[in-house]
This record gives structure tokens, sequence and C-alpha cells, in this order.
């Protein structure tokens, strides 16, 4: 394998060189003279301008003698060959290093021509895992996504516990980000550190514009009194919410305008509807608003801060990023995201690059893939966040339940619940103790937080993290120690999870000669053998694939549904498609989940039997294999449903033209969308789909169980090596 140990970039190398000097305090001069370099050539190694040889580096950083240097000098001459070297910076150095040396030996062994087949697969197994874990361990950036309702307070929140706030003519601190009472921020919005101020959008598509001008032309056209049980929020336009129809107003120079009469009563008047008036069509209309949005001029994708603005930065991030969201400015289309960049530490984390993502609020229903894959991800830490008297809320529990569900794990670890309390919400809980209010604030937190974790009992969620910040009285440090807690937590198991790996190569490396080991080896294999031919046949799960969709249907915002079926059923709030693959993964969960819960129990019961101490290391390698695989089962499982799904209700025409068709004529809206979708996988073909999901799912069966096999060996002594 590629010796990976070549001196690292030089621009690199001389940063981490000038900072162990500086932070000696000792000057480029004196450094030189120990080294016996000019101070000129030692400049351009800092700066990266002359390369420089590994003697040289060492030479270095023995001059400038510190812990740090030291640590460097070793980090520096370690000869990587199986993982990917870390940075030089990296805190968990040795950690890799460890990893490193154990999947070195690993490798070497590999390599014996009379090495046992099943035991070469147990070493390949190990290699594998060791590269997976150092991977998580490696990569540094990592994400705190705050998800929560509509008006729950998540933007001010986090401008406010990142210290990006502008202090009003009155004394008070407003949030950089959109505020307001809900529904004020266009998008998903990502806080990142950077050279310096500014603002990044991803713009949304052609087609998402026009379909989202067509909702509003619908909207303006219809108006909101359709008789649709659709329980939306004053000024929703069906498919499109309050702050894109906000922006595309603001964009086509159709914001409402307000007067008093005679007798002093307010009176609004708006020429949207005074076009729409004109424009009877709904064809015509789009066609006529989006030509007012002249979106073939709004070509930019950034902004810079720049002095000659006469604002302080935060000032005129405020500013500018108000207008992008409201479609102020003319030179910026409507964002499918925008990134907000700040010339600070927005969290401080030694030797971690975090971003804060403020998600789109929740209304309604919280089952949305933009909110989900953030509970997946393991670099990501899912924040959701509560009003006080709600705590944890009810869309926290519906997003851990369906997390759940569908075979999430290690919730307590990516996931936290951070409530957020307003005004004098603590002093006024009351305790049954006394009978009477709390008399500290902390005491209302801890009460609520007991409360809280009494209504997640039925989760099962054990050690969870329920935190509190009120923006107003609170310490940002508060909140900000909540999350570096939390992102610590996670690092830590990314080290458990190497450590545990490590700690099984070199189990297997000590004991692979041990012929004393070879009894007790053969037993574990004969037992684990013996429960895979028992669970060879995978259960049928009851149900069906489209069970979680068409409760979703009947559950979510009518106006949200109508949204979805005029878009073939993909829109961003609600997608088909990716309902049925979430029902897809529960399948899985459902048919083979208590199988793996029982191997485990099952291994759990051999790494407990003393005669068998010897093969433990064995036990603990395959139920992390069965784990394994049964995650990649679930993982196979929604793509496929995806995938087929998509492309079946693409071409659904009479589907989507009776749903559309069906909008406005009575109450039951999403009741009647319900019966004509599951009418539609009633369908021969659709239960055809189904039947190759399952059959799939059968496969995927066969191919963990043989996976776990094939590290035991086919027969029991194939294990023993």
């Amino acid at each position: 394998m590629a010796n990976q140990s070549a001196i690292p970039n030089p621009t690199e190398l001389g940063r981490y060189l000038f900072q162990l000097r500086d932070d000696a305090k000792l000057t480029q001069s004196v450094v030189a003279d120990k080294v016996k370099l000019s101070s000129a050539v030692l400049s351009r190694i800092e700066t990266g301008e002359r390369p420089v040889s590994l003697d040289e580096v060492v030479d270095i950083l023995k001059a400038i003698g510190t812990p740090e240097a030291v640590r460097l000098t070793a980090a520096i001459q370690r000869d990587w060959r199986v993982l990917p070297m870390p940075s030089l910076d990296h805190s968990d150095q040795d950690v890799l290093w460890d990893a490193e040396q154990a999947a070195r030996q690993l490798d070497e062994l590999r390599q014996d021509p009379n090495l046992p087949q099943a035991f070469g697969r147990r070493i390949a197994e190990f290699l594998d895992e060791l590269k997976r874990c150092a991977g998580l361990l490696l990569k540094r950036e990592h994400q705190v996504a705050f998800i929560g309702a509509i008006g729950v307070g998540k933007s001010t929140a986090i401008c406010h516990m990142s210290d990006l706030t502008v202090r009003r003519d009155d004394g008070k601190l407003q949030p950089v980000l959109a505020d307001g009472a809900g529904g004020t921020t266009l998008c998903e919005v990502h806080l990142l550190s950077g050279p310096q101020f500014g603002i990044l959008i991803e713009p949304r598509s052609a087609d998402e514009i026009r379909e989202d001008v067509r909702d509003f032309a619908e909207h303006l056209l219809r108006g909101s009194n359709t008789g649709v049980d659709d329980g939306t929020r004053p000024g929703d336009s069906q498919g499109t919410y309050i702050e894109v129809a906000r922006a595309i107003r603001n964009m086509a120079d159709l914001v409402p305008k307000a007067s008093r009469d005679a007798a002093g009563k307010r009176v609004v008047f708006d020429p949207a509807k005074e076009l729409a008036e004109k424009l009877p069509s709904i064809r015509e209309l789009t066609a006529e608003l989006l030509s007012r949005m002249n979106l073939h001029t709004r070509d930019r994708r950034q902004l810079w801060s720049e002095p000659a603005s006469g604002k302080s930065p935060q000032g005129w991030l405020r500013d500018e990023f108000r207008r992008i969201n409201d479609g102020k400015n003319p030179e910026f289309t409507l964002p499918r995201r925008i990134d907000v960049t700040v010339k600070k530490p927005l969290l401080k984390v030694d030797g971690l690059s975090v971003r804060l993502i403020d998600t789109k609020g929740i209304h309604a229903t919280a089952a949305r893939e933009d909110l989900e894959v953030h509970l997946k991800d393991p670099h990501t830490l899912a924040v959701l966040c509560s009003a006080f008297n709600e705590a944890p809320g009810g869309f926290s529990l519906q997003l851990l339940g369906r997390a759940q569900d569908s075979g999430v794990r290690g919730l307590e670890v990516n996931s936290s619940v951070l409530v957020l309390a307003q005004h004098h919400q603590a002093l006024a809980v009351m305790d049954d103790a006394t009978g009477s209010p709390v008399e500290t604030v902390e005491d209302g937190y801890e009460l609520k937080r007991e409360n809280a974790l009494m209504n997640m009992t039925s989760l099962g969620l054990k050690d969870y993290r329920i935190g509190f910040y009120n923006c107003l009285s609170d310490q940002p440090s508060q909140a900000q120690q909540f999350l570096t807690e939390g992102l610590q937590r996670v690092r830590e198991a990314f080290r458990v999870q190497l450590a545990v790996a490590v700690k099984g190569a070199r189990d297997v490396l000590e004991n692979q000669r041990e012929q004393a080991n070879q009894a007790a080896l053969e037993e574990a294999s004969r037992r684990l053998l013996l429960w895979l031919k028992e669970s060879a046949q995978l259960p049928v799960a009851p149900g069906s694939v489209q069970e979680e969709l068409l409760g979703e249907i009947v559950s979510a915002n009518a106006s949200q549904v109508y949204a979805a079926t005029r878009r073939d059923g993909e829109w961003r709030n609600f997608s088909y498609s990716y309902q049925l693959g979430f029902g897809a993964r529960k399948l899985c969960v459902t048919a083979a989940g208590k199988r793996v819960d029982g191997f485990a129990d099952h291994c759990r019961l051999l790494r407990a039997d003393p005669e068998l101490s010897a093969a433990s290391e064995l036990v603990a390698q395959v139920e992390r294999v069965m784990q394994a695989g049964f995650d990649q089962m679930q993982t196979k499982a929604q793509l496929l449903a995806q995938t087929s799904y998509r492309e079946a209700l693409k071409a659904a025409a009479e589907l989507w033209q009776r749903c559309v068709d069906e909008w406005g004529r009575s109450r039951g809206y999403r009741q009647a969308v319900a019966a004509f979708s599951r009418e539609w996988f009633s369908d021969e073909s659709r239960m055809a789909m189904e039947g190759e999901l399952r059959a799939m799912l059968e496969r995927e069966w066969t191919r963990v169980l043989q996976s776990v096999a094939e590290l035991v060996g086919s027969e029991p002594t194939a294990a023993a090596a």
C-alpha cells in the first residue's frame, strides 16, 4: 500500500510552524540561529514559499521545544500506509495512529497465503471497520441543525446564542436573521465562519419558481375561501407559504398598500388582486407575474460586506439578508438555501469546524425529508426546539418516533431537545412539593425537564439531553455550552467505536495462534451458525409500503397535499416518493428488526458464558456485522422504493388530475386524495412493485446472514485459526 507520510502541504506546515513559534514567544532570528538558517529562509518556510525537508522540520520543532512542538515532531514522522493521514493539528492524531498500527498489522497478516478462509474474512471485516470508524473521527466538519415549529423562535435564539445581533436605537437587540411571529425565513439558512461577512444563495430552479408563482396566481384567482379543510395559517397561499408569497409580491412590485378612509378606517389596496381581475386565466396571470419578476436579470449569487457601506458588518448583514429573504434585492432570485458567512467563530469547539443550520419551520407535520435527514447524519447534531409550555413538543416526539420506526440508532447522542423559554415562564412553574411557584429559574427548568422526560417515556430513550435557553435573560454561554457538550458527545462516540474496533483487531491478532482457544471458537461458531440456520426465513411484515404516505396525506395540511399533487407528488414540503421510501424502511424494520435484536441478545448470552470467553471478540464482531448489514438493508429498501415509485408516480397523470380537480369542491379534500391514492396503489402493477420490494428484503436478509456465516465459517471448525 502506498506510503502517505510525505511532508504536508508547505503552506499548511508553515502555518503550524509559525503558530508554534509565536505561541512560544520566540522570534524568527532566535529559532533561525538554533537551526543554522537565515531569518529570511525561515520566513519563507513559514509562509509556505520554500519547500522544507523532514530533517529541517524536525530541527525547527526541536528549536521551538514546547510540548506542542514535540507532539508535532512525532506526528510528522508517522508513516501512514492504511488509513488516511490526518492533518497535523488533528486533536485525535494519537487515537488515529493507534488505529493505523492495528490496521497495518491486519493488512500484513492478510497477505499470508496459508490464512484460513474464514479467518481471512474476519481480518478483511476488521480492516473495513477500522477504516469506517476512523473516517468518522477523521472528519471534523460538523453541523448543528435547529428544527422546530414555525414561530417557536429558532432564528432569534440562534442569533442571540452566536452573538449575531444588532442593537436598536432603544437599546434592544435585534437578530441578524429575519425574525417575526413565524413564517418569516424563506428557506433553510446555513451560518458558517468565513473570511468575511457575506451572503451566498443556492437558487431555486426555474421549474420550482414557476410552480411557486403558479400557486400564488391560483390563490389570487380562487381566493382563500375554498371550503377546504386545510387548517392553513392566515395568509397561506395554498402551496406557496406566506414567506414565499411575500417575496413574489416584492419581486413583482405588487405589495399591498394601506391607507385610511374618511372615517379613519384602515383600507388595503392589493395590486396583485387587481391584476388577477384583469387576467382571470391562471396561465396568463402566472406568465404576467413571472414577467414582472425579471428573473433573467436576477443572476447574482453572492454579496460581501464592504467598509464603504457605512454600516457595521452585522448591521449590513441584517439589512441585506432581509432584502434577499423578502425578495427586495433586484439582483437575487428566490433561493433554495441561503448561506451566511461571518468573520467570527459561531461555536467554539476545539479542532472542529461547525456550521449552524436554521431549518424551515414545521407546519402541520414534521415528516419531511429535509428535516429527517439530519437525524441520520452522524456528523449532525439535531437540536429539536420546543416552546416552554409544550416541552418536549409534539413535533419533537413525532420526529424521534419516526426515526425509531425507521431504524435510526444513536438518537441519544445525535439529537437533543432545546426548550426556548420566554419572559417569566420558568418562574411560573408550580412546585408540587410546595404547592407554590418555583423560587428560581433553574428550579423551573429542572421541573420542566422532569416533566418533558416523562412525556418521552414511550420512546425509551435513556440519558436523553434536554436543555433550556431564554435569549432575553439567559447568558448565550448557557446555550453554547449545551451545544458544545452535544458535539463532544458525538466525537466521544466516534472514539469509542474506533477503540472497540482497535481492541477487537488486537485481540484477534494476539489470540490467532493460541490453540487453547480453538475449542471455544468452535463452540461459539456452532451456536452462531445454529441461530443463523433457524432464522434464515424472514417473517412476512404486516402492512404495506404506502401506509405511512396515506397517513401523512390525511394528517398534513390540505394545501401541502394539493401542492404536491400539482407537482406529480414531488414537492419540497411533501414528497410522495420520500414517504414511500420511509414506509419501505419501516417495513424492513418490522420484518427483520426483532430478528436483529434477538441475535444481539443471543450474542450477549454467548459473551456472558465463561467457557466461551476466548471467543468473545468473535461474537462481538459478528454482532456488529449483523447490525451494519441490517443498516445497509434499510437504506437499500428506502432507495429502491423512492426510485421505483417516483418513476411510476411521474406517469400517474390520471391520479394527479383527479386530485387537482377535487380541490375546492367540498370538505374532506385530504380524505379524497388518500382514497384516490389508495385506489392507485391497489392496481396490480403497484402490488407487483411491493412484491419486488419484499423479495429484495428477503434477498438482503439472506445476504446479511451469509456475511455473518462467512466470518464464523460454513463449518464450525473453520472459525478456529
